[in-house]
């Protein structure tokens, strides 16, 4: 299930962080240089319940999304990036909408979209990172830090673009696949659904679907 388009934030909307790791803090903080929201609690069964993380109170584990909820908090974003298992981020967006939640896009004021690139709900697109013209990237992807999604590319559901990877024009990359840090994928490219390429790779030829790249290595 797909959460609906949330519209552009009014001052202050409260909204929840699922997840407390290295994801989380960097959306807290990119949240808050957005401006427009007010992050009222974490949700991370591995916190303990009432401890802060960056002076935002950790709520309490999945089990209390739907007091949350009930609480009148409507918007939520995963911060769970998963990447041994993409999967388990595409579970917890369905946790999220189950139990009423919202998951809007967050774009950090540094990154540059062009005007012609669709962004679906529950994407982030992280500091300085670049979303070319005609790119379409899909519902709950991160286009990390650095991150170059170059024109007419697109990126399947909840895919993992990592910090400084490198997306020549027209590359497809399938649902829930990951392509690692300083990643360079050749133009026209397919990377297939569930695959992944590992940090410092050089893709030259299409990679089939659950296909493995090793770090540094060159493929095709």
């Amino acid at each position: 299930m797909v959460p609906p388009t949330e519209p552009s934030p009014r001052a202050g909307v409260p909204i929840v962080v699922y997840g407390g790791g290295g994801h989380g803090i960097t959306l807290i903080d990119a949240l808050r240089v957005i401006g427009g929201y007010d992050v009222a609690g974490v949700i991370d069964g591995g916190l303990a319940q009432g401890s802060s993380l960056l002076g935002v109170a950790v709520l309490g584990g999945a089990d209390v999304l739907t007091e949350v909820r009930a609480g009148g908090i409507e918007l939520a974003v995963n911060a769970v990036g998963s990447l041994r298992d993409l999967a388990r981020r595409a579970a917890i967006f369905e946790e999220l909408t189950d139990a009423g939640f919202r998951c809007p896009t967050v774009t950090h004021p540094s990154a540059v979209l062009d005007a012609s690139a669709e962004v679906e709900d529950g994407v982030h697109v992280l500091a300085h990172a670049y979303v070319g013209a005609a790119a379409a990237v899909g519902f709950g992807c991160v286009v990390n830090t650095g991150a170059v999604v170059s024109h007419g590319c697109r990126i399947g559901a909840c895919a993992n673009i990592s910090p400084g990877a490198l997306l020549a024009g027209d590359v497809t990359i399938g649902d829930h696949a990951l392509v690692g840090m300083g990643a360079n994928i050749n133009i026209g490219l397919a990377i297939g659904a569930g695959a992944r390429v590992g940090n410092g790779a050089v893709v030259k030829a299409d990679v089939p679907d659950g296909g493995v790249v090793r770090a540094g290595e060159v493929w095709g």
